[in-house]
């Protein structure tokens, strides 16, 4: 495969679709139900403005500035914004507490920040400093000191067209973490060079692909695929106004391009199984005529009728997920990296998937395993490290190889299996290791499941603990205790004896970002679920009954 140049930087392409394609739309924003267009030039015109703005406050070249805001139209033309001043961009997931923020700010020393489109705001504010200077994006929910609308009126705009050098950092992304506080790791324009660049060559993205923005902008995934690859594809972006109204949202952007996590594929399915029960869809699917029909009925539903390339990934997806969607014509590639690498590492190919891997390596990176099959990457998308954190910078490499902390295995054919990882290994009583991914992985293959972690840390033998879906909350007792109890033979009968479940343990509460077991990138916080339930193991594990229903 052709290496792409990188002679153009993001900030290039941005000039480049100005002049070859001014009047093409590549921001849709929805307002009040109303889309709102921003065409290349319009796009060009008000990031100089607010660039020129941003110079004019006299920052030292290479300052900091935060972008905390829902995704928007405004979050893309700020980000260009803070490349043409000269300065790095530090975005913010807009779920945040105050607690997070306040760490964000002051270890970064962001001095000025973005706010936009935020619900719950007033909770979030007391986190930024006093001394921030915040400029407010057109749309209720936050409140600034200086408003975008005045800065586009009255500022004098950039009108050279600046560069940066691909050695220069161009962006602090804060990991969301599942233990610990948020690390702030630095990609230089090199690094997001190579994910456009090379995004825009595998998935043959060009200036008719549309793409559907939702997952967090701060996620190095959805900032990988959506503002990256549109700016070298030249393709245009949907953005979902709300989650009442994600679903028209979707349906009006039929993107050609989607990136889905496990929990939004696992919703999406819960959406079918509600308007059609299983065996229903089962029997329908097995009539040639009506087949096609259903599908094309269910696709065209989603918003997916027009995909080329529908991407999963963020956190291990079952692959009897995987295999359900590929039934309706809907087929997940799934995809794997990390904050570390800009998300940048391994896909399954078009057409080319291979159900429980994460694919082939990526062109331009390199993959190996170390003695212990920890999972070792390399090539331009590494970050350069940490910021103002050495020792940890120094702790996530073997040589020049970043440490993923997933362990491993490849096939014959160059293919990579997540097998667990490093760190989430723990040790039961009878001193004996267990790898809680896998094992999540095949209970996470009910229709029933909306979340599962394995626990076990000092048992005799695991536990399962699992929160039900939406749907699953209204089934009957005795139904639940019949799905769970057949579900934990079959598991059992594919586990050694060490790491086969004692029991599984359905219980009421919900696992959100809100209440801090999910990180804004929706994966679990193991170490808030220890800290809930550790003191039921014991009396779960002695309870009588292989399910338990609390």
């Amino acid at each position: 495969m052709p290496q792409p140049s990188l002679e153009k930087l993001p900030l290039e392409m941005l000039y480049h679709w100005t002049k070859e394609n001014p009047e093409a739309v590549y921001l849709r924003q929805p307002i009040n139900g109303q889309y709102h267009d921003f065409t290349w030039k319009e796009v060009n015109r008000q990031a100089r403005l607010i660039a020129g703005y941003l110079k004019s406050l006299d920052l030292p070249a290479s300052s900091n500035v935060g972008i905390f805001s829902k995704n928007c139209a405004h979050w893309i033309i700020a980000d260009l914004a803070i490349m043409m001043a000269g300065h790095v961009s530090v975005p913010l997931y807009p779920n945040l507490t105050a607690e997070s923020i306040s760490q964000i700010m002051v270890h970064s020393s962001t001095k000025v920040l973005f706010v936009g489109k935020l619900d719950n705001f007033q909770s979030m504010a007391p986190g930024i400093p006093a001394s921030t200077l915040t400029i407010g994006f057109p749309y209720p929910g936050a409140e600034s000191k200086v408003k975008w609308e005045d800065i586009l009126a009255s500022a004098t705009p950039v009108t050279d067209s600046p560069t940066r050098h691909e050695s220069e950092l161009g962006t602090i992304i804060y990991t969301s973490g599942t233990s610990g506080a948020p690390k702030g790791v630095m990609h230089t324009f090199k690094a997001m060079t190579s994910v456009g660049a090379n995004g825009k060559m595998i998935a043959d993205i060009t200036p008719k692909d549309r793409f559907f923005s939702y997952l967090p902008l701060a996620h190095c995934a959805e900032r990988a695929l959506v503002e990256l690859c549109s700016l070298y594809g030249g393709g245009t972006i949907y953005f979902a106004e709300s989650l009442d109204t994600f679903a028209e949202n979707l349906r009006a952007a039929r993107p050609s391009l989607f990136l889905g996590v496990p929990r939004i594929w696992t919703k999406f399915q819960a959406g079918i199984l509600a308007k059609m029960p299983a065996q229903k869809l089962d029997r329908l699917l097995k009539i040639p005529l009506l087949s096609s029909i259903v599908k094309k009925k269910i696709v065209k539903g989603l918003g997916l009728d027009q995909a080329k390339l529908v991407l999963t990934g963020a956190a291990p997806t079952p692959a009897s997920l995987i295999e359900w969607f590929a039934r309706l014509g809907i087929h997940l590639h799934e995809a794997y990296g990390m904050t570390e690498n800009f998300a940048y590492s391994h896909m399954n190919p078009l057409g080319q998937i291979k159900v429980g891997t994460v694919g082939r390596t990526n062109p331009e990176m390199e993959t190996t395993l170390s003695e212990e099959s920890e999972i070792l990457v390399k090539g331009p998308t590494t970050m350069v490290g940490y910021f103002r954190e050495p020792a940890m910078t120094a702790e996530m490499f073997n040589g020049e190889y970043l440490r993923t902390g997933d362990k491993g295995s490849i096939d014959a054919d160059g293919y990579l299996k997540i097998t667990g990882r490093v760190k989430d290994l723990f040790k039961t009583s009878k001193g004996k290791y267990v790898a809680p991914a896998p094992i999540e992985l095949r209970i996470a293959k009910s229709e029933l499941v909306e979340q599962v972690c394995v626990v076990g840390s000092g048992l005799p033998q695991p536990l399962a603990i699992i929160v039900l879906n939406q749907n699953a909350r209204q089934t009957d007792v005795k139904q639940i205790v019949d799905h769970f109890t057949q579900l934990l033979e079959e598991t059992n009968s594919q586990l050694d004896s060490h790491e086969q479940l004692r029991k599984i343990v359905v219980i009421d509460d919900e696992w959100t970002v809100e209440n801090s077991f999910l990180t804004p990138s929706l994966k679990l916080k193991r170490a808030k679920v220890e800290d809930k339930y550790s003191q039921n193991y014991e009396p779960w594990f002695n309870q009588t009954g292989r399910v338990i229903r609390q």
